[in-house]
């Protein structure tokens, strides 16, 4: 295992998008967004997928990667929301009114900490203009932290319908080595609330923090088992303090190396499979009954920016706030960083668009290709050349794919292949990202830089 972690323990994409977002490029403009949210009108999916991004926190973990800000007493959020709601009108004028919402996402930063009746609007705004498919996904992000009883409550009579808890680490000195603060309840109290109201739970862990060890981590995981939430999501660390100076304050407690993060992982892994979890890509654990895992079963698994979904409730991403990133079929496009960038120019009735991707066939091909991989763990040339309708020798040949690659992969035990398919085996499930990037060709002349998988 180690000479596996030595070999393939190389900075990759996550994959998250295709192209990454280290691909955007400035200089992309209102004009070309608009353009592309009319096209994709008559584009697939049909589907609407919303994601707001409320980017402020009451106080900042040292591990977070995300694009959060500190809540300042010059920080307003009624007029962050009044920004967000206006952007809202500003894209959906040019929506169809007969497509259907199937996910709205809310992201940060910490959304929770967002008075609730301000999550409340954005909802409202959005069901007066579309309506919805048959039980939509209505997801936040929570930091427990700062929730009492009451929070949750009124996030629920807001519309959310799934709730993600940042428990992150049960080991308070982990937590304290973080800067995060623990839950203010009892998190056993929190299930037994959101349980009462059919609320659909999922809880995040990180692996790859300070002071954790197999022994803390597995403490941590068991305790989450034993909740028994419906999903369940153990997130690699990517230490990239280049991009995100705080990350620097963790080098004083001292990072696990890769060979205790590669221990944590499949402790997690084995633990998680045992307590009858299915599992997701990469990291992403559910339960049997789970629709993610009939997908999984089908090879119809998917995903975009909000995560894996079905083909039920995949959708294009129109994404509203500082950062957000729209996800198109043919385009990607980013907001501006700043949050007073953003407020003046919603004000002034534009769209804060600051980079862009407009996505050529083959990009488009190539993105499929490698979704397909992340997300179901295997790829039948034949079959994804029929539904994306084009020859199979053409849809090989878009990519980076290189029978040589594949062979050195195989030696290693972590993927099956032949000239039908190629099937991620269990011992190769930490370096799918690996065997995607070897399908890419946009990295064979590429100096971005990424994390690493492990």
């Amino acid at each position: 295992m180690n000479g596996l972690i030595e070999k393939y323990n190389l900075p990759v994409p996550r994959y998250t998008s295709y192209p990454p977002a280290n691909f955007f490029h400035e200089g992309y403009g209102e004009g070309e967004l608009i353009h592309a949210i009319e096209a994709s009108n008559r584009q697939e999916p049909a589907h609407l997928s919303f994601y707001i991004h409320l980017p402020y926190c009451n106080r900042m973990c040292h591990y977070c990667g995300c694009n959060a800000y500190p809540r300042t007493r010059s920080s307003s959020d009624i007029q962050y929301v009044q920004a967000v709601i206006r952007e809202a009108d500003l894209v959906c004028s040019h929506i169809d009114s007969d497509r259907k919402i199937a996910q709205i996402h809310f992201g940060g930063g910490s959304p929770s900490t967002f008075d609730p009746d301000l999550i409340g609007a954005i909802n409202e705004k959005l069901f007066s203009r579309f309506g919805t498919i048959d039980d939509p996904e209505i997801a936040i992000e929570c930091h427990p932290g700062y929730m009492n009883a009451l929070a949750y409550e009124r996030l629920i009579d807001a519309g959310v319908n799934r709730m993600s808890l940042g428990i992150q680490d049960f080991d308070p000195a982990v937590m304290k080595a973080s800067n995060r603060l623990p839950s203010l309840l009892p998190m056993e109290e929190v299930f037994a609330l959101l349980r009462e109201r059919q609320i659909h739970i999922n809880l995040d862990f990180i692996y790859g923090l300070p002071l954790q060890t197999v022994e803390s981590f597995t403490n941590t995981i068991t305790r989450a088992i034993t909740l028994s939430p419906d999903r369940l999501v153990t997130f690699s660390y990517a230490h990239v303090p280049h991009l995100f100076p705080r990350q620097k304050l963790l080098e004083r407690k001292g990072l696990p190396t890769e060979e205790l993060k590669s221990r944590l992982f499949h402790a997690a892994q084995q633990l998680l499979l045992q307590g009858g979890y299915r599992q997701i890509g990469m990291d992403h654990y559910v339960k049997e009954e789970d629709e993610l895992y009939q997908a999984l079963s089908s090879g119809t698994l998917h995903r975009n920016f909000q995560g894996y979904c079905t083909r039920r409730t995949t959708g294009q991403v129109y994404a509203f706030g500082v950062t957000a990133i729209s996800q198109l079929a043919g385009a990607y496009a980013q907001n501006t960083k700043s949050i007073d960038e953003y407020l003046t120019t919603i004000h002034d009735g534009h769209l804060p668009i600051k980079k862009g991707y407009n996505l050529n066939r083959e990009e488009q091909v190539t993105r499929e290709v490698i979704t397909t991989l992340m997300c179901n763990g295997e790829i039948h040339w034949l079959e994804l050349a029929e539904r994306l309708r084009i020859p199979r020798e053409e849809l090989q040949a878009m990519t980076a794919f290189s029978e040589e690659k594949m062979c050195r992969f195989a030696d290693d035990g972590l993927i099956f292949f032949d000239q039908e398919q190629i099937v991620m085996r269990e011992k190769g499930s930490p370096y799918v990202r690996n065997v995607a990037a070897s399908l890419d060709p946009l990295l064979l002349n590429s100096n971005k830089t990424f994390s690493k998988p492990i």
